[in-house]
């Protein structure tokens, strides 16, 4: 329930921009940043939301997220211009980041057999095609009929309904060892993922080579760097850089960027041509984007069910042709593309969405201890988000300045770099889950306590004390147990 709120509220959103930017008077950067700063406020908490649910409580802090993201809702509903919008969808995100990253580390810690964690990642991914099948039917039905308003209040009563539902029905778990806040590592996220977005959004009206977007954009890169170095010197860092070390977590977390970059930059692209370019309704609009939903609604129970007999390579690399096949027919876009046309692009691409989502999510847990499957999860979630914060940044900054008539043509280019995105997703979904490739994600666990325990002392905490009992549960314990090779294996290790 928390993915269905969560992604019909995209989808809705995209839907209704036409009608904000009517209601609300916004420009196309106050219709991408009513996206993005959503996104952005996610994707900047997600991980500090993963390790303080594994800390204080997953139920808990899920129901906290469930009541964050209501409130947000109706405080949307009443916004009176667009920065009031932005600030109230930025609470609406901070109750999102708690929401899917802490839901997934449940399930992941529900579902502990690899078989059926890779099904119930499948049924997890169906309810994603669920709410795009809803979002925008629902949402062009509300705008069309009362208003671009009425999108956040169907957000009320499904998040009263699913915090009821949590309290009856959802255990509660936490990891065995508790981590601590990270405040820098905090900070330096939200200045690398703000100051890159900014730069890309504005990038268009203040130009490229203007003072403020290369400031912006050096701001970015050196936050970036100082976020890998410092967090690699911390004993419970936010971003735990020692998963980045198995190449199959790199290489779902880069897929995440890429996929979800493909899908909001589709969703605010295909809004603009649909409602603006052709002059289709909202709820039109809406209707057409169904096949692609469906698509995705029926591909990813297959998707979990591969991932669980053969592994993710097969349904990236399927995932990638077809996102391929489908973004490069939408390269060719016109004013006057037929609706066949436009309708069969739409079932590639849920075909290609369909099937990504299980491997991705499925990476991200697997192999990792279940005493940071909140964190590990939380990074995956954090991924797609930076990825859905670009793909609109990016797309629209593609096609700003462009009149609505020649709105299919300027597009085109964007087209062409969302289909590269795609190309890229079959080359790393190959790489990266070579036996080379598993076999680093085994190195990388089976080193994390070294590295944990010189952390620890840089740091000035504890180094794991290795007893693996109650709260002093450590992760190298875990980390030896959830891949079947004991201390002494690990001594050996090169």
């Amino acid at each position: 329930m928390s993915l269905l709120i969560v992604g019909t509220d995209a989808t809705i959103v995209n839907v209704a921009l036409p009608a904000i930017k009517r209601g609300l008077g916004a420009s196309l950067s106050g219709q991408q940043w009513s996206v993005d700063a959503y996104t952005l406020v996610i994707g900047s908490f997600l991980m500090a939301s993963g390790s303080t649910a594994d800390r204080f409580g997953r139920r808990r802090v899920f129901q906290v997220g469930l009541a964050l993201f209501t409130l947000g809702s109706v405080l949307c509903s009443l916004a009176w211009n667009v920065p009031a919008l932005i600030v109230f969808r930025c609470v609406q995100a901070l109750g999102g980041s708690m929401l899917n990253p802490v839901a997934l580390s449940i399930i992941s810690n529900t579902f502990t057999e690899p078989k059926a964690r890779a099904r119930a990642m499948g049924i997890w991914g169906a309810v994603f095609g669920i709410s795009l099948a809803l979002g925008p039917v629902l949402g062009g039905l509300l705008v069309t009929d009362l208003s671009w308003r009425a999108i956040f209040w169907i957000n009320i009563p499904i998040g009263v309904a699913a915090i009821i539902l949590t309290r009856l029905f959802v255990p509660e778990s936490k990891a065995g060892t508790a981590r601590r806040f990270d405040p820098w590592g905090q900070l330096l996220v939200i200045v690398t993922l703000g100051s890159l977005t900014y730069g890309v959004i504005e990038g268009p009206a203040n130009g490229w080579g203007s003072p403020l977007i290369i400031t912006v954009f050096a701001v970015a890169a050196a936050a970036a760097v100082s976020l890998v170095l410092v967090e690699s010197r911390r004993y419970q860092p936010l971003l735990e850089v020692r998963f980045f070390r198995s190449v199959p977590f790199s290489g779902a977390s880069v897929i995440a960027v890429l996929a979800f970059g493909i899908m909001s930059g589709f969703l605010f692209l295909n809004t603009l041509y649909l409602q603006d370019g052709r002059g289709y309704s909202a709820l039109h609009a809406g209707l057409l984007t169904l096949p692609m939903a469906v698509m995705i609604f029926l591909f990813a129970p297959v998707s979990g069910r591969l991932v669980g007999s053969v592994g993710p390579r097969l349904p990236l690399v399927l995932a990638g042709i077809a996102g391929t096949v489908g973004l490069g027919l939408l390269s060719q876009l016109s004013d006057t593309s037929s609706l066949a046309y436009l309708l069969g692009c739409y079932v590639l691409l849920g075909l290609s969405m369909g099937l990504v989502n299980a491997p991705i999510s499925n990476t991200a847990v697997s192999g990792m201890p279940n005493s940071q499957a909140g964190v590990a999860a939380s990074v995956a979630s954090a991924s797609r988000q930076t990825g859905s914060a670009l793909g609109v940044a990016i797309t629209g900054s593609i096609v700003a300045g462009a009149a609505y008539p020649e709105l299919a043509a300027a597009s085109h280019a964007a087209w062409v770099l969302l289909a590269g995105c795609s190309v890229a997703i079959i080359v790393i979904g190959y790489a990266s889950t070579s036996r080379r490739a598993v076999a680093t994600a085994e190195r990388a666990l089976a080193l994390g306590a070294q590295a944990a325990g010189s952390r620890g002392m840089l740091d000035g905490g504890p180094a794991p004390t290795g007893t693996g009992t109650g709260t002093g549960t450590d992760h190298s314990a875990d980390s030896a147990a959830s891949t079947g090779r004991g201390p002494e294996r690990e001594g050996a290790a090169p």
